[in-house]
């Protein structure tokens, strides 16, 4: 039984899931809050580095970062929400065991061993945030993500050979032409099947285009219910290429990709600051079905220029949701 009872539906009326992972989700579910609080997490568990795949290693559960940075986002802005926000962001220091570890980390990974379930013990940890939403994740299960590169290796450019492991994958020079998870049917998360199910919107990205965003759409059931879905679907474009797996992408290139996985989708949101070419980007929008709403996301500020605005994407959020169909902002 989960610790509290989670809403069926905010005063709002819209239910909205999120799937993604690391600071991309977060942005996202930063932003939702402000418009919904019924929101749903769905989070990619394929993380093999750092405190991470340290306890991914050691107890064999899923890996808990994605997950902890979820939970961090959901925490609301009064004096407890703040307060644990960066308690379960705390990362230890020195040379010990402990060190490298966030204390959010081993707190999941300690409510898992204490209740013997995954979703239970999520559910546990964002009753003690007062989280506002739930945290899932894709699959219960870790997860190892495969990929078929060109050029991962400088020295051989035209030759495709296989990288295994999230670290890899996302930190390679090379082309990403396919990605796979293992194991390969890998059951999806139920509670997650249904809370797409039950979606009136599905937010994917932004993030680490493949291995945060893609990741899902790898897990034959969860790319199932997200297709079979009647839910709006909304896309978050990425401010900037990453270093290593989107190194050479320009804006249009993030749905040339999702395209392969859902071939249509209802809104796509974009910084007008941000987007190289106008013009591709609104025909690709185009051939999926999207409409575009093209407007200021990113923050101001030029030493949080590459992040998002929680409070502008806010206002993106809530005006694709009211209305997918609305008119392009220029």
């Amino acid at each position: 039984m989960s610790p509290k009872a989670i809403p069926s539906r905010g005063p709002s009326g819209r239910r909205v899931v999120a799937l993604g992972g690391g600071h991309g989700l977060a942005a996202s579910l930063s932003a939702l809050r402000r418009v919904t609080d019924d929101i749903t997490a769905i989070v990619t568990v394929a993380d093999d580095g750092g405190s991470s795949g340290r306890l991914r290693d050691e107890f064999g559960t899923p890996p808990p970062g994605d997950l902890r940075m979820a939970l961090a986002a959901l925490c609301g802005d009064d004096t407890w929400g703040r307060t644990w926000e960066r308690v379960i962001q705390h990362r230890f220091g020195g040379t010990g065991d402990l060190a490298g570890h966030s204390l959010g980390n081993l707190l999941i990974t300690a409510l898992w061993e204490e209740t013997g379930d995954i979703v239970t013990g999520l559910d546990w940890v964002g009753a003690l945030l007062e989280a506002q939403g739930r945290v899932l994740p894709c699959a219960t299960v870790p997860l190892t993500i495969e990929a078929d590169v060109r050029g991962h290796d400088p020295e051989r450019p035209d030759v495709v050979c296989v990288v295994r492991g999230q670290v890899e994958v996302a930190s390679t020079a090379g082309e990403v032409l396919a990605l796979r998870v293992d194991p390969p049917q890998a059951q999806a998360c139920p509670e997650a099947i249904l809370a797409i199910a039950e979606a009136d919107a599905i937010v994917l990205g932004p993030g680490s285009w493949f291995t945060s965003v893609i990741t899902h759409l790898a897990i034959p059931e969860l790319a199932q219910a997200i297709l079979e879905s009647r839910a709006r679907r909304v896309v978050v474009l990425n401010l900037n290429p990453q270093v290593g797996e989107t190194s050479h992408f320009q804006s249009h290139t993030y749905l040339d990709v999702l395209s392969r996985y859902v071939p249509s989708v209802d809104s796509v949101i974009a910084d007008r600051r941000h987007v190289e070419d106008p013009a591709a980007l609104q025909r690709q929008c185009q051939n999926m079905g999207a409409q575009l709403l093209l407007t200021d996301v990113a923050h101001s500020g030029r030493k949080l220029s590459g992040q998002h605005d929680p409070h502008r994407l806010a206002v993106a959020f809530d005006t694709v949701l009211a209305d997918p169909r609305a008119n392009e902002a220029t």
